[in-house]
């Protein structure tokens, strides 16, 4: 994995950890998700002028992708409701890199070698660190924890899926706004559908912040694909979870969550996990 990659994805990782925090400050979770799925579509409608359609290849992997997000909406804000934003959100990005290598080596033909194996392995002792630690001095509230592991699996799943189809799709620009165009759709309509002739009303307060949002998760998402056509998915997908890092630095700050010397080692470990990935090239 080159530096010029590395750093996108670490910065995808950034802008990841703050829109899931917009989301999670929302006190009614329909209502960000509604904003930011809403948002990031008018953001994909307005750059389908501009950019390439993707190629018709692509198409299967976009479709499949658009409802695992649903799912993954629903999902995510199940556990953002159950579970704290330091617990729920570690859990469920830490589930994804080591299944995304098992996905990709399955489906995409792509097996890490030593180096990178190496580093995803180490990475995934630092973000599963962070987990635990949010976990520490709480009764597991099993049901968080379901609705956060589930989510991990389907972002393994999206980012598989996605991962071929952008590679499919002639251009990472292309695919990223169909998607967000395609992929917007659900929530909102399910908002509409709840709220009827209210909607514009309910939303308004939270506008501002959640159009933020939208530009972040586009942003972060826009970043990941780039990088997936020019590494395997697996490094990518390890070192994209550092948003646990960013997640759990939010929660303390913001959201007044415990971080604590553990996850301050476990960040250490994730730094020595990337810099393995890099070794590998």
């Amino acid at each position: 994995m080159t530096p010029l990659v590395t750093a996108a994805v670490l910065l995808a990782a950034v802008t990841h950890a703050s829109w899931n925090a917009i989301a999670h400050q929302i006190t009614d979770k329909l209502v960000g998700f509604t904003l930011i799925a809403g948002g990031g579509m008018l953001i994909g409608l307005a750059m389908v002028p501009f950019v390439p359609f993707p190629a018709a290849g692509a198409w299967p992997y976009l479709i499949a992708s658009a409802l695992i997000h649903v799912v993954y909406y629903v999902l995510l804000m199940r556990s953002f409701e159950l579970g704290d934003f330091g617990q729920a959100y570690p859990i469920a990005r830490g589930t994804a890199p080591l299944v995304v290598t098992v996905l990709a080596a399955v489906f995409a033909h792509e097996v890490p070698d030593g180096w990178a194996a190496a580093g995803i392995a180490v990475s995934c002792a630092g973000l599963t660190g962070v987990a635990l630690w949010g976990l520490r001095g709480h009764r597991p509230n099993w049901a968080a924890i379901g609705a956060a592991l589930a989510t991990g699996l389907t972002i393994a799943a999206y980012t598989v899926v996605d991962g071929l189809g952008v590679r499919a799709s002639g251009s990472s620009l292309g695919y990223i706004a169909w998607l967000m165009a395609v992929e917007g759709v659900a929530v909102p309509a399910y908002a509409l559908h709840r709220w009827r002739g209210q909607l514009l009303g309910v939303l308004r307060p939270f506008a501002g912040v959640g159009l933020l949002g939208a530009a972040l998760s586009v942003s972060a998402y826009g970043l990941v694909l780039w990088a997936q056509t020019r590494a395997e998915l697996a490094p990518i997908a390890a070192l994209r979870e550092s948003s646990i890092i960013v997640g759990a630095a939010i929660g303390a700050v913001f959201f007044k969550e415990r971080f604590g010397a553990p996850r301050v080692a476990a960040a250490g470990l994730l730094v020595v996990g990337i810099a393995l990935m890099l070794r590998a090239g």
